[in-house]
């Protein structure tokens, strides 16, 4: 008799099945497809991530042991390793990767108003890039280096919620400096970014869209200083002074002056150098700024450690960045759940216990309940107060 919805069940209600939909008209996925939609391969894909699935294999018998309960999931085609297999290898990665950025539009407002760590009005961004190691034999497609493979995954959080925002997987020789071709500043936002960043050129771009940035500067850029402003040495910064880059390349490809800021951290008594191009904001608050840059390294261990990015269930282009975009989606929609749900616990708790309870007939509140965590974090790390060099 049927006594309830299973977990999973509940979980998707929180998926906006028409947009995901209109993600697959868009890329022609479900084309002369009879038994075996791109929402069932959805489905068995996101499973794989909660329940650290290690293979196709994996998941077909999973599944298949509860084949009296997928229909009211939604399963309606049957699952097959060999059939997946060709789903995953067949059917644009692009509608995973749309679908995911339909989430991360429903995941920002519900994550606008929490906290970043630093006293700050405008929107906080955190850029940077990580890679994803690959066996070249079997992904020849993604030469890293003369033995190695490789691709590389750059990512945009924004440090409401750490939800990202802009996810660009390019191959490992890709460097992280022409990533700044594809985003689109946002007026008014501020970007902390790290000093692999750094092209003036690419940099001035933010000024001229009205966005802020936040960098270290490199020891081969020469800066000449034109006015020193007075600071309080007992925060740990040391000067605070408006700059212009000399050198005729460089002037020529950021003409306006600079900020540069000197702190000096005081648990390791290493001596940084800023660069910025807002003039408003107290020094102290922009080395904060900066500071908040670690979260996304933190996001970078976290899905790692606890999403399916790193062993791949097939070895195609195609296939990798279906399973990394699904993970990035279930990601989000777990973050999604966390908070119209009011829930205290963090997104590695939540994936825990939704290991174990995805087709338990209770209550989905009940089964997520984690009272005893104390967490702010959407994700359990700790917090990392210390700079990055």
């Amino acid at each position: 008799m049927n006594s309830g919805r299973t977990v999973f069940s509940q979980i998707l209600d929180h998926l906006p099945w028409y947009e995901f939909q209109k993600c697959v008209t868009r890329y022609n996925g479900d084309y002369q497809q009879k038994s075996f939609s791109c929402w069932d391969q959805y489905l068995c894909m996101s499973f794989a991530q909660p329940t650290y699935r290690e293979s196709l294999r994996d998941i077909e018998a999973c599944l298949r042991s509860m084949s009296s309960k997928l229909y009211h999931i939604g399963f309606r085609g049957r699952v097959a390793r060999s059939t997946l297999a060709d789903a995953n290898e067949s059917r644009d990665w692009r509608i995973y990767a749309d679908f995911a950025q339909v989430l991360i539009a429903i995941a920002r407002p519900l994550y606008a108003h929490d906290p970043i760590g630093v006293d700050l009005d405008q929107t906080l961004y955190a850029l940077d890039s990580t890679t994803i190691d690959l066996c070249l034999s079997l992904f020849p497609w993604a030469r890293f280096r003369k033995t190695k493979g490789a691709v590389k995954m750059h990512t945009l959080l924004d440090l409401h919620g750490n939800i990202p925002t802009f996810v660009r997987i390019s191959d490992g020789k890709m460097h992280d400096v022409n990533i700044l071709d594809e985003i689109l500043p946002e007026a008014g936002a501020f970007y902390a970014i790290d000093r692999g960043y750094v092209d003036f050129e690419r940099l001035y771009v933010f000024t001229l869209c009205s966005s802020f940035f936040v960098t270290r500067t490199k020891e081969n850029v020469i800066l000449q200083r034109r006015y020193s402003h007075p600071v309080d040495k007992s925060t740990g910064v040391r000067s605070d002074q408006t700059v212009i880059l000399t050198t005729v390349e460089s002037a020529k490809a950021y003409p306006d002056p600079l900020r540069k800021i000197t702190y000096v951290d005081a648990d390791t008594d290493i001596r940084l150098e800023f660069l910025t191009n807002n003039f408003v904001l107290p020094a102290l608050t922009i080395a904060k700024i900066y500071k908040c840059r670690w979260q996304v390294e933190l996001f970078f261990k976290w899905i790692k450690q606890h999403l399916r990015i790193k062993a791949f269930f097939g070895t195609s282009e195609n296939e990798v960045k279906t399973q990394i975009w699904v993970a990035i989606s279930v990601y989000v929609l777990i973050a999604i759940v966390r908070k119209r749900l009011g829930l205290e616990a963090s997104l590695y708790q939540i994936l825990q216990i939704l290991s174990i309870t995805l087709f338990e007939k209770v209550p989905i509140l009940q089964a997520l309940e984690a009272p005893d965590s104390q967490d702010s974090l959407p994700y359990d790390s700790k917090q990392l107060i210390l700079f990055d060099f």
